[in-house]
């Protein structure tokens, strides 16, 4: 298991990995975090590819349903409703300023490719309103063809801005877009597919892809 107290001295601490899973699954019929795929939670399978994919500590937001989750913090959203941007709040204050890769709990086909990738690249151009050096300052964003997409590493100093965007169902893409000279685009195309669920017969039609997650029910 990763250590989740960080990385030894002179290293860059692993980043915190934020799962949103606070919603009511409305459309699906039920809270998305409980249901199973292939033996497997969606809320475990998201936890086990941020761990897979490097990151050390990792936060679970909940709201609509109670959650007990294995090798995760769960953090609750009194305000789940207002919005999935309530949710990365609170994700984010959790975090305390670590860096943070977020992944929603409704993309059980993300690979932990991509987030060992997110989690590898590095600041891009520094804004002019963040003083000193590069720490805390990365923005980085998974595309598939060419799009962004999911998993996004957001920097410890890029959080207050982040906090004051994410309102309603608008989560980091108004920050992301503001500062996009400093955000690295990381191909991911053979890692996984970006593809969510919405619906039960979602879960029906995997995705063809060169790479999976591999998370199975053993």
């Amino acid at each position: 298991m990763t250590d989740v107290s960080g990385a030894a001295d002179g290293a860059r601490p692993a980043p915190v990995g934020l799962v949103l899973a606070a919603g009511a699954g409305r459309r699906f019929g039920g809270p998305k975090a409980l249901v199973e795929y292939r033996g497997v939670r969606l809320v475990d399978r998201a936890v086990r590819l941020l761990r897979d994919g490097g990151c050390g500590l990792v936060v679970v937001v909940t709201g609509a349903a109670p959650l007990e989750v294995a090798c995760a913090r769960v953090v609750h959203n009194e305000g789940w409703d207002t919005g999935m941007g309530s949710s990365l709040r609170v994700g984010l204050e959790a975090a305390a300023g670590r860096d943070v890769v977020v992944v929603p709990v409704d993309m059980p086909w993300l690979g932990p490719g991509a987030v060992r990738r997110v989690c590898e690249a590095g600041p891009g151009d520094i804004d002019g309103d963040i003083d000193g050096d590069n720490a805390g300052t990365a923005l980085a964003v998974a595309t598939y063809g060419g799009r962004w997409g999911h998993p996004v590493l957001l920097g410890g100093r890029h959080h207050p801005g982040v906090i004051a965007s994410a309102v309603g169902d608008v989560g980091a893409r108004r920050h992301l877009r503001a500062h996009a000279a400093s955000v690295v685009e990381v191909p991911c195309d053979d890692t996984g597919s970006p593809l969510d669920v919405d619906v039960p017969g979602d879960l029906d039609t995997a995705p063809v892809t060169p790479a999976t997650h591999g998370v199975s029910g053993r």
